[in-house]
């Protein structure tokens, strides 16, 4: 029976520490501000770098209708 108390115990602290966490990260905006500032430049460099199709290099034809789009 004690041994049932001290592990309800320390599933009960650690559950209220996992909320104030929890609580803070959301009081504050943390996920938020960390994609922000940490993960949207590192995106925002990779892919600027990406080589990208010219789509006025192709040749425009009015004619005849040309569906494939893996030039």
């Amino acid at each position: 029976m004690r041994a049932l108390l001290k592990t309800l115990k320390i599933l009960f602290f650690l559950c209220t520490g996992l909320y104030i966490i929890l609580f803070i990260v959301f009081f504050f905006d943390l996920d938020g501000k960390a994609l922000f500032y940490g993960v949207e430049p590192f995106l925002s460099n990779h892919y600027d770098r990406m080589k990208r199709k010219d789509p006025l290099e192709k040749i425009y034809s009015t004619d005849t209708p040309n569906y494939e789009y893996n030039d």
